[in-house]
């Protein structure tokens, strides 16, 4: 199947909330990681997400070249022409961006989608991430309302971010205190700011506990009741049910309870990135453990070039990854969904 259209990324969003399930969104910073998410998405029979942080755009345009916007666009087309070949449906999506990189990541990715449009072609990404918790909501949502509607106008869903994730990823780090819960005031703040659908199509990671990072289960205090909570109050003002498109942000170490418990409140869409790190890494290691002196040239040795080929290790890496995009596909209730059947 080609690139999910600006059509079948929003009826994937509309039947993930009807039927409690969420899509995996895979950060991947090269084609081995998004060949794996690709091949995890279609041995579940899921459709499935694809997202590209700031830094991981970085990396992929070349370690002494390091921009944004051609690491971006670079992984964007590849996985155009590739994800043809798979029976499932993947959205194209930008990670966590913060305001000082708006000018230099989103802003211009959104203006190269305009430009496709405007010339009858589909968007390059599907949506994008404004990561708006290190400022004043009111600036927040006075920036997100300014994207929504750039975003719109190129047929891209926005994405934004409700109350602080604790932790670190790429460099933006958020201390673990109160600030982990987002409000109702909060979601009745964002609904009246960027409205519920007339304004564009956004999706919202509102916070309840969680970090990004490595945790043990059990050791993330998620509430997920939180946001039931922020659901209900918009629901009761604004008469529709569950109207906010909720995203799960830091889920590593989340309980299998709690994340079904966000599931039923209205998340469509978990963010994985460190669980898919670790899943992609280990096989190497294993493999290198394995074959040691015939990945290295020991003592004046030649090494054998089936153990260091990159293909040999990288194959596994991939599969590892797979495996692991497979598991959370279970684990959202994905599994079997794609709208391709």
């Amino acid at each position: 199947m080609p690139i999910a259209s600006p059509e079948v990324y929003a009826e994937m969003i509309d039947r993930a909330k009807a039927g409690a399930f969420a899509y995996p969104a895979i950060n991947v910073t090269s084609s081995q990681t998004l060949n794996a998410a690709l091949q995890g998405f279609a041995e579940a029979g899921s459709d499935g997400i694809v997202q590209i942080s700031t830094g991981g755009a970085e990396y992929a345009s070349g370690p002494t070249i390091k921009n944004m916007i051609t690491g971006a666009v670079a992984l964007a087309e590849y996985a155009t022409e590739v994800a043809k070949n798979y029976p499932i449906n993947i959205a194209l999506h930008t990670d966590h961006c913060p305001k000082d990189k708006l000018d230099k990541y989103v802003r211009p990715l959104i203006a190269i989608s305009q430009e496709r449009v405007n010339k009858g072609l589909a968007p390059l990404f599907q949506s994008h991430m404004w990561d708006g918790s290190a400022v004043p909501l009111d600036e927040n949502l006075q920036i997100a309302e300014e994207l929504l509607a750039a975003s719109a106008a190129a047929k891209i869903i926005l994405e934004i971010e409700v109350g602080v994730v604790g932790g670190e990823e790429d460099g933006v780090s958020a201390a673990i205190d109160d600030k982990l819960y987002s409000t109702v005031e909060d979601g009745l703040a964002t609904a009246a700011a960027l409205g519920l659908g007339e304004k564009g199509r956004y999706l919202t990671a509102l916070t309840f506990g969680n970090v990004h990072g490595v945790y043990k289960p059990g050791n993330v205090k998620l509430r997920p009741e939180i946001l039931k909570e922020i659901q209900d109050a918009i629901s009761a003002k604004y008469g529709k049910d569950k109207p906010l498109d909720l995203v799960f942000h830091g889920g590593s170490g989340s309980l299998l309870s709690e994340i079904h418990g966000a599931l039923d409140f209205g998340v469509v869409k978990m963010n994985i990135d460190t669980d898919t790190q670790y899943a992609f890494t280990r096989p190497v290691v294993d493999h290198v453990l394995k074959n040691y002196d015939g990945v290295l040239k020991i003592d004046g040795e030649v090494g054998n070039k089936k153990a260091y080929d990159p293909r040999a290790w990288g194959k596994l890496a991939e599969n590892g990854l797979a495996k692991r995009v497979l598991e959370a596909c279970e684990h959202l209730r994905s599994t079997g969904t794609t709208l391709s059947k």
